[in-house]
């Protein structure tokens, strides 16, 4: 779980993101894409046009954890007009996927975060409503950033492994 600190950690063992506000939600693809909330719950049908993308994907089956963001006129995500955008406007939504759990049959869970996330980067074609969360580079932009208005931004350790049934 996040916390909250008075500065950012330093370092290249730190990989820093924009902070989406939208629902965290798990795409599978096991011959279907299905959509998961966080708790587990199949939401597919309400993001019938994300899981339609989503199958777009070159994959013979993945998992992939994200955020189902709506974008406002200023690029950033907004979690205001979500709940209009999920019952009719579907058009305006988007998955930032961060991470990438299974691909092809292969666990990944116990694969360094930063090794998923080059395997996923290399996954999401340019130009459709799935999205890969890029990292932000450097400190500087992370500081100048997270203190821009209507911006957030986080943390988190690039060297970590997970092992066992723990998702990241």
């Amino acid at each position: 779980m996040p916390i909250l600190v008075e500065k950012p950690p330093e370092g290249e063992e730190w990989i820093r993101e924009v902070k989406c506000d939208g629902y965290r939600s798990q795409f599978k693809d096991e011959g279907g894409v299905r959509i998961f909330t966080r708790r587990g719950l199949d939401c597919t049908a309400r993001y019938r046009d994300l899981a339609k993308a989503a199958g777009d994907l070159n994959v013979e089956n993945a998992t992939l954890n994200g955020e189902i963001i709506v974008l406002n006129e200023a690029r950033i995500s907004d979690f205001g007009p979500l709940r209009n955008a999920i019952t009719s406007r579907q058009h305006d939504l988007y998955f930032v996927a961060f991470d990438l759990l299974h691909l092809n049959g292969h666990d990944l869970r116990d694969v360094a975060l930063e090794d998923c996330r080059d395997i996923l980067a290399d996954l999401i074609p340019p130009h459709t409503r799935i999205h890969f969360y890029q990292p932000l580079p450097g400190d500087a932009a992370f500081s100048t950033l997270s203190s821009s208005p209507g911006w957030r931004a986080w943390c988190r350790s690039a060297m970590t492994v997970y092992t066992g049934a723990a998702h990241r």
